[in-house]
């Protein structure tokens, strides 16, 4: 019988689960302001940033320095990394729009349909029953997630929200259709309330 315990694989980190496999999948409602509505600086006082290296492919500096970048949302603990780019600040740039954009995604807010009236931003942006906005645009989490916090509070009533929001209901679609994340969880949603998915 051999009583000696197996030595460790020094290469036993490297096959762990990256850190989107325990990312979570499902929204969490809240009652204050959306965080992804927030300027930066209000954001990041509850926003810790890690730093380090990056794995996988892209050359021998790749692993030189901490360029990787971690956004993590304490309140939630959701998280966002961006690990593609050379510099630092880009990654860390890259890092917090990727959480403002999850954030957008899986947080609710509690909204009473009675009394509500759409956001500032919300009116700014709009043109007529339109609201062109490009997914790049640094607004474009705030918009996305007003948008699904209207189509929970009515129960998925893609028509309900968009009268709401005084838009089409092709709007509302195109709006969340730029991220497919969004997307997919909208349609997870409407499946366990027994609705059809959404096509784009």
């Amino acid at each position: 019988m051999n009583t000696n315990p197996k030595k460790k694989s020094s290469r036993t980190n490297d096959l762990l689960p990256p850190i989107s496999a325990f990312q979570q999948s499902t929204h969490k409602m809240i009652d204050d302001k959306h965080p992804s509505m927030l300027r930066e600086e209000e954001l990041l006082k509850n926003v810790v940033l890690d730093f380090g290296r990056s794995s996988g492919p892209g050359g021998q500096h790749r692993n030189r320095k901490a360029t990787a970048c971690t956004a993590t949302h304490i309140p939630t603990d959701i998280s966002s990394e961006a690990t593609e780019r050379r510099r630092q600040s880009e990654n860390r740039k890259m890092a917090i729009s990727r959480l403002r954009r999850t954030l957008a995604i899986l947080l609710r807010r509690k909204i009473n349909l009675d009394s509500y009236t759409p956001t500032e931003l919300w009116e700014n942006r709009r043109q007529g029953d339109k609201l062109p906005i490009n997914p790049k645009h640094q607004e474009y989490p705030a918009i996305l997630a007003e948008t699904l916090d209207i189509i929970l509070a009515t129960d998925f009533n893609m028509s309900d929200s968009a009268d709401i929001l005084q838009v089409t209901g092709t709007q509302l679609l195109t709006i969340i259709s730029h991220d497919k994340a969004a997307l997919t969880w909208l349609n997870d949603q409407r499946k366990e309330h027994g609705l059809k998915p959404l096509q784009t």
